[in-house]
């Protein structure tokens, strides 16, 4: 193989999808060979590689009654390399059934890149991606089998950005709670007492809580609990349609490197207690939209108490995500961290809820466990 080919790594579904004279694919020992060009000039005429296209030729080369090839034949080939076939490691299974307590034994590093020449966990990770040599459909696959680590594997090389990716569980209630309780007071308030907007004069009349009448309590619990019913929504819509938006991924590397951010990170590495709840500055990232489409549809006071419910509810989410995977629980927490794990080691495309199995129902998604 020339050296100066960049060798990439591919699935058999990538060399399987390549199986007509507009593009055609075949395997030989491993390797990768896109023989369209070569369909014109085969001795043996173009139909008997098309009638083996997408497949592995050995046999077929190998074949005497086939069409009987000689070494030339094998060093032309040569020239049509494109990669190699990528070896594949093995976690997640259909029969795969949760412990009450589950511990899965560290990834050796050495042995798992010496196998599958993926991401190397001794090396910062994001750069790998960013610098793949594999298709989507090999990241996919290799990305939600599950890697173990007694400590976090790093992201960044450097220090500063590497603090950013790394968020204690206890950090998201410490930092959302008082946001939280601030718009739920702002929405009682404004269901109250007429307030300034929050750039004229983001404190609250704090004194005016004693005075709230019934209805504005009312009005605002509504409202609260019409977010928290929201939030189910959200959780489970961008886990299954954001998170997990795998084959409407672009082959390119950048769009792998923000899956991997984004939620890949997490299937490749389930049980690091340091990326099991999201930082404070995603989070923010992503409720933006949200917020703002609140307030472009509601009223400020309704607004406020919608966002400050579904805030309520993903901090539940995510001290709940944290525990799913590291904590004793009672009966329907256990239950439901078997169902989440299941996710995680049976089947990755069902399942998506975490909180609650509500919306698999509604949407057909339940995972069997």
């Amino acid at each position: 193989m020339s050296t100066s080919k960049r060798v990439r790594i591919y699935t058999l579904e990538d060399v399987e999808s390549h199986k007509s004279s507009e593009t055609c694919w075949i395997t030989l020992r491993g390797k990768v060979y896109n023989v369209t060009g070569f369909l014109p000039d085969h001795p043996g005429g173009e139909d008997l590689i098309l009638k083996h296209a997408g497949s592995d030729v050995e046999k077929v080369m190998k074949n005497p009654n086939e069409h009987d090839h000689s070494d030339s034949a094998y060093d032309m080939l040569e020239e049509y390399v494109i990669g190699r076939v990528g070896s594949e490691t093995t976690v997640v299974s259909d029969d795969w059934e949760a412990p009450d307590d589950f511990h899965p034994d560290n990834t050796d590093s050495a042995e798992d890149f010496e196998k599958t020449q993926f991401l190397d966990l001794r090396k910062p990770l994001l750069r790998q991606v960013w610098e793949a040599n594999f298709s989507k459909s090999y990241y996919l696959k290799q990305v939600h089998q599950p890697r173990h680590l007694p400590y976090s594997a790093r992201l960044f090389g450097s220090d500063i950005l590497e603090m950013q990716t790394r968020t204690v569980w206890y950090v998201v209630p410490m930092f959302w709670l008082p946001i939280t309780s601030y718009l739920f007071l702002r929405s009682l308030l404004q269901f109250s007492v007429p307030l300034p907007s929050f750039t004229t004069n983001p404190f609250l009349p704090l004194s005016s809580l004693s005075t709230a009448p019934t209805d504005a309590i009312i009005k605002t619990m509504l409202c609260f609990f019409f977010g928290n019913f929201v939030w189910t929504v959200l959780e489970y819509g961008m886990h299954r349609f954001l998170f997990h938006i795998d084959e409407m991924l672009p082959d390119r590397p950048l769009f792998l490197m923000l899956h991997f951010m984004l939620h890949g990170i997490h299937h490749y590495m389930p049980m690091d207690r340091l990326r099991l709840v999201m930082p404070p500055a995603m989070f923010f990232m992503l409720q933006m939209p949200f917020t703002r489409l609140a307030h472009l549809l509601f009223p400020p006071a309704i607004a406020n108490g919608v966002i400050a419910g579904a805030f309520a509810f993903y901090i539940l989410y995510d001290c709940m995500h944290y525990a799913l995977h590291h904590t004793q629980l009672p009966a329907y927490l256990r239950h439901m961290k078997k169902y989440h794990l299941a996710h995680h080691y049976k089947n990755f495309e069902l399942g998506f809820g975490v909180t609650s199995k509500i919306w698999d129902y509604v949407f057909n998604t339940v995972l069997p466990v």
